[in-house]
């Protein structure tokens, strides 16, 4: 399935930030780094933000100008073996059914509640349409918010058996943390649901509300017993994937990145609009290549899959991030 509509037809609402909890760990002030490898990668990206941080540099870059942007699910995040927003969206279903008798008899819903895996894999966009509009339409933001925060408190990844915001990978969270040591401001640029990261992103990346680009669903303001409220439409207002990448960051942020960071062919857009910019950029493509650790899988998977990207990053020199060979360590809850 179309990962931007798979994604983008989950989120209808701007979200307040809320906690969640387990920090992950962070770098120490001898290498900022040290759940990367010491070898080309390391070298490339600490090269990259010597020199532009260095007055006396050709590529020197002010400070105002240092804009990072990161896909979140695969880059950030895990994103097997279903998107984390998806995995949620089908949890409200079976949350609601008591509500709802008539799903017991009604595609997709009966899939969902009897764990029909076979059904369930050949899911359509009709199909996920019809789950967002039963679970989410209608439902204000606070409403949502809340429902997401009780999630990610309670919900536990099937083969990791951790919480979600637990599935961050530690070896991004030392860059992003390295990145804003050095005076970048970082991004999300996602196309996963903005009403969705909102919830967790400032607790677990540090990036706040107001830096998350992602797919935007329509809200209507309405005055529910005299409460000025914000509830959330069965429409889709913008889509932040593939060439619509470029877009949500011109939109949004305003300025073009000097830096990149994706995983799958729904970056590249995003990854090409860095490059084309005046001056020093550094694009990078995180390549799941560890099937010990995490997942192994790219030009052949149905999720995040990587085939033109990972071409073209390797004609143009971008840095192709090999999680079995670059990273010490995956996830913060590794020994």
């Amino acid at each position: 399935m179309h990962r931007a509509i798979l994604l983008g037809l989950l989120s209808f609402a701007l979200l307040p930030g809320c906690s969640v909890s387990e920090e992950p760990l962070r770098g120490t002030s001898q290498d900022p780094l040290p759940s990367w490898s010491d070898g080309p990668t390391k070298q490339a990206m600490t090269r990259f933000v010597a020199t532009l941080t260095d007055p006396n540099s050709s590529g020197y870059v002010a400070p105002g100008k240092r804009i990072a942007v990161f896909d979140n699910d695969g880059t950030l995040w895990a994103e097997q073996p279903l998107y984390f927003q998806l995995l949620f969206a089908l949890d409200r279903v079976r949350a609601t059914a008591s509500q709802h008798p008539e799903w017991r008899e009604q595609q997709p819903f009966k899939a969902i509640l009897e764990g029909d895996q076979e059904a369930l894999g050949h899911m359509s966009e009709h199909d996920i349409v019809q789950i967002v509009m039963a679970t989410h339409a209608g439902m204000t933001v606070d409403e949502f918010g809340g429902h997401v925060a009780d999630w990610l408190a309670t919900a536990r990844h099937p083969r990791f058996d951790q919480p979600f915001t637990r599935m961050a990978y530690q070896p991004m969270l030392e860059l992003l943390e390295y990145l804003r040591a050095n005076e970048f401001k970082t991004f999300i640029v996602s196309g996963g649901g903005i009403d969705f990261m909102r919830v967790f992103t400032e607790d677990v990346y540090g990036i706040p509300p107001e830096r998350v680009v992602g797919s935007v669903g329509l809200t209507r303001f309405e005055l529910r017993d005299g409460e000025a409220v914000l509830v959330k439409l069965p429409e889709i207002e913008f889509v932040d994937d593939k060439e619509g990448k470029p877009v949500g960051i011109g939109r949004f942020i305003g300025r073009r990145p000097i830096a990149a960071f994706g995983n799958s062919d729904g970056d590249l857009a995003m990854l090409q609009y860095t490059a084309a910019g005046d001056g020093p950029s550094f694009m990078a493509l995180v390549h799941h290549d560890d099937a010990d650790r995490e997942w192994a899988y790219d030009r052949d998977s149905s999720i995040g899959r990587l085939d033109q990207a990972l071409d073209e990053a390797r004609e143009r020199g971008w840095t192709v991030i090999s999680m079995k060979n670059d990273w010490k360590r995956v996830f913060p809850f590794e020994p």
